[in-house]
């Protein structure tokens, strides 16, 4: 599902510095390595990986992402849920540095490159993307909401009448043709604020697109938009792998420690919740009304 595909431009991020060696308990030296401002946890090099570059983990995404990603390029992104969900899987893996990549998300789950070691973008877990790329367990169940402007009167019997926005290449996208039917063209946006705007000017009446990346915008100063409600999609995130990854099984057992441990869920606290604003599974539910 995810979202916004954003306006290209592949950077490189070594967000990590290695700082100093402390000790165990035991009196064996461990490395401090620092990842952005990422708390990270668990027990270094208990993994091990065939990364595509030595010594670091490279993460294909798509920015902007807040919450997710915090920051506008590669460069200086440094925290975020799912940017330290990767810190952590470096980590334990005995890899000191991040090699962020941006892209644009229909490239990414396209199965078009193979050049990284996995993509953490929101990434909404479906059979057509699993022709063409590998999935980690799911780190996060996903919902679509519906964004609306401030003072608009549309809720799911009438939003099929209205000119609904989505984000280019992701599951909203499809939901809204095959789901809603709306009865005006929809429009598709390579990116997120760029649809955003649209509906805050007037271009859109609403936008269709994930839940926990729409949550965001009504916290903005300035904000002028609403979130009505969302549509269950019985779905969820997962990390994306190069089909056939030599690296798939130990990624996923890395991904599983991090749910298991209440890692993933310190991140959602700390990053999420403060994005979010709200409590999703407060949202009201809608229903598909398609249009005639």
């Amino acid at each position: 599902m995810r979202a916004a595909a954003a306006t290209v431009s592949l950077a490189v991020s070594a967000a990590l510095i290695v700082a100093a060696t402390a000790c165990d308990q035991d009196g064996t030296e461990k490395p401090v390595v620092r990842y952005g401002s990422c708390a990270v946890s668990g027990k270094y090099g208990e993994f091990h990986l065939s990364p595509r570059t030595a010594g670091a983990l490279t993460v294909k995404t798509t920015l902007p992402a807040p919450g997710w990603w915090n920051g506008q390029t590669p460069a200086t992104v440094k925290s975020g849920y799912e940017y330290c969900m990767a810190a952590n899987i470096a980590y334990r893996s005995g890899l000191d540095r991040l090699k962020v990549e941006n892209a644009p998300f229909p490239v990414v789950v396209s199965g078009r490159t193979d050049n990284f070691d996995l993509a953490l973008a929101q990434i909404t877990i479906t059979p057509e993307r699993r022709e063409v790329a590998d999935f980690s367990p799911p780190y996060l169940s996903s919902t679509l909401g519906v964004l609306i402007r401030d003072g608009e009167d549309i809720d799911q019997d009438n939003i099929s009448e209205v000119r609904i926005g989505v984000a280019e290449g992701t599951t909203g996208e499809k939901f809204v043709e095959d789901r809603i039917k709306p009865t005006q063209p929809v429009v598709s946006y390579p990116n997120d604020p760029e649809m955003v705007a649209a509906l805050e000017k007037g271009r859109i009446d609403a936008v269709v697109h994930d839940t926990t990346i729409l949550l965001a915008y009504p916290q903005e100063k300035e904000s002028r938009v609403r979130l009505i409600g969302q549509y269950r999609t019985n779905q969820g995130y997962g990390a994306l792998y190069p089909k056939g990854s030599p690296n798939q099984d130990e990624l996923d057992r890395i991904i599983k420690q991090l749910i298991d441990d209440g890692t993933l869920a310190k991140l959602s606290a700390v990053y999420l919740g403060s994005a979010f604003g709200q409590d999703p599974a407060k949202i009201p539910y809608l229903k598909v009304v398609p249009g005639s």
